[in-house]
């Protein structure tokens, strides 16, 4: 096969893959990621929550547990629940939370980890106390 005759369908072959990559890129886009803009953040419930809380659990069908909360905010909204004393989680089913709910059983077990640790701190001054 000539040279340039070779080159030429080789260049062919280029151009055509190309545009079958550049097709294919426009048929199936990359999906959006989830928290490229916004930031994250895991806290304790507070009393001015109820609010965001029961809607959550209405968008779940369900009634909502006493106690407290482990929340997750994206973009200033709670988007997602985790009750302290075990249960469920809530979580907005219109938003995507499935990356944010195993946050927020690890931050639950920190707590509870932490406060595990605070009881039993008091409990050893407390014994310390009563020998004194």
């Amino acid at each position: 096969m000539h040279p340039v005759f070779l080159q030429a369908v080789v260049d062919d072959k280029v151009r055509r893959a190309r545009g079958a990559a550049a097709g294919a890129a426009r048929r199936h886009p990359e999906p959006p990621r989830a928290f490229e803009e916004e930031s994250i953040v895991l806290r304790l419930c507070r009393v001015h929550d109820d609010e965001a809380l029961t809607r959550l659990a209405q968008l779940e069908g369900r009634t909502l547990p006493a106690g407290s909360f482990v929340v997750a905010e994206l973009g200033g909204s709670i988007v997602a629940a985790l009750p302290l004393g075990g249960g469920a989680p809530l979580a907005d089913p219109f938003r995507q939370t499935a990356e944010i709910l195993p946050l927020l059983g690890l931050r639950a077990a920190q707590i509870a980890n932490a406060q595990g640790a605070s009881r039993s701190r008091l409990r050893v001054l407390g014994r310390l106390a009563s020998r004194g």
